[in-house]
C-alpha cells in the first residue's frame, strides 16, 4: 500500500491519502482515544504519542499533531498504523457504530436549503482537499453558525476561510444571510 502525504493550511494537520476509500458516507471526528472507540483506525492512530485528533473524510484521513512535536519524527507512526489497519482486515468504523451525519437532511427553511446546498456544492468539496469539514450549525437573524472540522479546525487562516470566502459567497446568493461565524468549541 502506497500512502500519500499531503500538507494542509493548518500547520498542526497532515493529510494521509491511502488510495482506498475511507468513510464510504459522510465523515467523522474524533477527538481523543475514547472518542475513537467506535473506529479502530482512529483508535490505533490515538495509541501513537502525539496525535490530538482524527479526521476521516471519503478518501483521507487527516491527522493533527500536538504542537510540540514535528511531523518528521510522528509521520512514520502514522503511515505505518494506517497501512497496519488496512492489513489486518478490520473496518475504518465499527458496522453498528452510531456516527452522527452533521450533513442529514431535516425540515429545514427554504434559506437553510440554499445555504446547505450551497456549503455542499461550493465549500465542501474545496476544505475536504485541504483535510477539512464545514458543517452547518444554524442559522438565525442573518448569521449562519459553522462548525470547522479537521483540518479547518484551528488553521490560522479559517478565519479568513469564513469572511472572505464563505460569508461572501452566501450573501452574494442569499441576501437573508449577513454574516458567518464559527461555532464556539
Amino acid at each position: 500500500m502506497f500512502i500519500q502525504t499531503q500538507d494542509t493550511p493548518n500547520p498542526a494537520t497532515l493529510k494521509f491519502i491511502p488510495g482506498v476509500p475511507v468513510m464510504s458516507q459522510g465523515t467523522a471526528e474524533f477527538g481523543d482515544l475514547d472518542a475513537a472507540k467506535p473506529s479502530p483506525l482512529a483508535h490505533r492512530l490515538f495509541q501513537i504519542d502525539g496525535v490530538t485528533n482524527v479526521f476521516l473524510g471519503s478518501d483521507f484521513v487527516a491527522v493533527t499533531k500536538a504542537q510540540s512535536l514535528e511531523w518528521f519524527s510522528l509521520k512514520p507512526a502514522i503511515l505505518a498504523g494506517i497501512m497496519e489497519h488496512y492489513a489486518s482486515g478490520l473496518p475504518v468504523v465499527e458496522n453498528d457504530a452510531e456516527i452522527a451525519d452533521p450533513h442529514a437532511e431535516g425540515s429545514d427553511s427554504d434559506t437553510v436549503q440554499q445555504i446547505k446546498e450551497l456549503l455542499d456544492s461550493r465549500v465542501r468539496p474545496a476544505v475536504a482537499m485541504d483535510g477539512g469539514d464545514i458543517v452547518f450549525q444554524g442559522f438565525e437573524d442573518g448569521i449562519v453558525t459553522l462548525q470547522m472540522r479537521g483540518a479547518c479546525q484551528g488553521c490560522p487562516s479559517s478565519t479568513a476561510t469564513l469572511k472572505m470566502g464563505i460569508e461572501n459567497m452566501l450573501r452574494h446568493y442569499i441576501p437573508e444571510v449577513r454574516e458567518v461565524r464559527a461555532a464556539e468549541m
